[in-house]
């Protein structure tokens, strides 16, 4: 920063914001953050304005925001005030997500520890299923995932936590049978997995799970750790049982 001007060159405003200067250039040439001004020797300054505007652009990039729609967002916006005590109030939301998830989760493990009877209300309290939106559409594309969308949009609470609850039996039976040692392949362990199965089926609305889309499903368990620890919170490697059950029912069912 410079001290008469409050002025940030590239350099320090990148360090500043723990970012790049590759990335705040990326920013400029999408006129996302253009410099306030570019000296004689081609360097790019930034003043105050431009600090409330990246800060504006990294608090949309982190609720999940692409940049096409953040320059919307921010072309829209004329009272930055207005548009800060808006963000602050997103925040304020997000950090009362972040708490519910934390309490959830540390019921989880009280409970898993003492060996109590797990509720699907308190498991997936503050979890929200439009996070996994861009996997879905990636993998089964944006019809699946607006099919989907909207189901679950149409059944009551009561049968949305009927409906995690089954699931959340589900994990902890695959948990028991890994701790007992059960093979993948023995009937006990497929009985969970044709459960697992046909609880899939009911989020995919009548439609078949093909082999490949339930072998990427238990793929995605183990390589995403927020589908890894619905699984392994039943014990370490929980996650790679289930894929592999999943592989072995798909082998020979499927």
């Amino acid at each position: 920063m410079t001290r008469d001007t409050g002025e940030w060159s590239m350099q320090d405003l990148a360090k500043a914001a723990a970012t790049t200067s590759r990335t705040l250039r990326h920013y400029g040439q999408l006129g996302l953050l253009p410099p306030s001004r570019i000296g004689a020797n081609g360097y790019r300054y930034y003043d105050q304005d431009s600090l409330v505007r990246l800060q504006r652009i990294l608090l949309l990039r982190e609720l999940g925001l692409g940049l096409p729609v953040i320059a919307e967002v921010l072309a829209g916006e004329q009272d930055t005030t207005a548009a800060l005590r808006t963000h602050l109030e997103l925040l304020r939301q997000e950090q009362d997500r972040i708490r519910r998830r934390i309490e959830s989760v540390h019921t989880t493990l009280h409970k898993t520890e003492r060996g109590e009877q797990l509720v699907a209300a308190e498991v997936f309290d503050g979890f929200d299923h439009t996070e996994y939106k861009d996997e879905v559409i990636e993998r089964w594309g944006k019809d699946a995932y607006e099919r989907g969308d909207r189901w679950w949009r149409s059944v009551s609470d009561a049968d949305k936590k009927a409906f995690q609850q089954t699931h959340l039996d589900i994990a902890t039976d695959y948990g028991r049978a890994r701790a007992a040692g059960l093979a993948l392949d023995s009937d006990e362990v497929q009985a969970i997995v044709q459960r697992h199965y046909e609880w899939i089926g009911i989020g995919w609305q009548g439609r078949t799970v093909v082999k490949e889309a339930f072998v990427g499903l238990g793929e995605m368990y183990v390589a995403d750790p927020r589908f890894a620890a619905n699984y392994d919170v039943h014990g370490t490697g929980t996650a790679e049982f289930v894929r592999d059950a999943m592989k072995v029912y798909a082998e020979h069912r499927l």
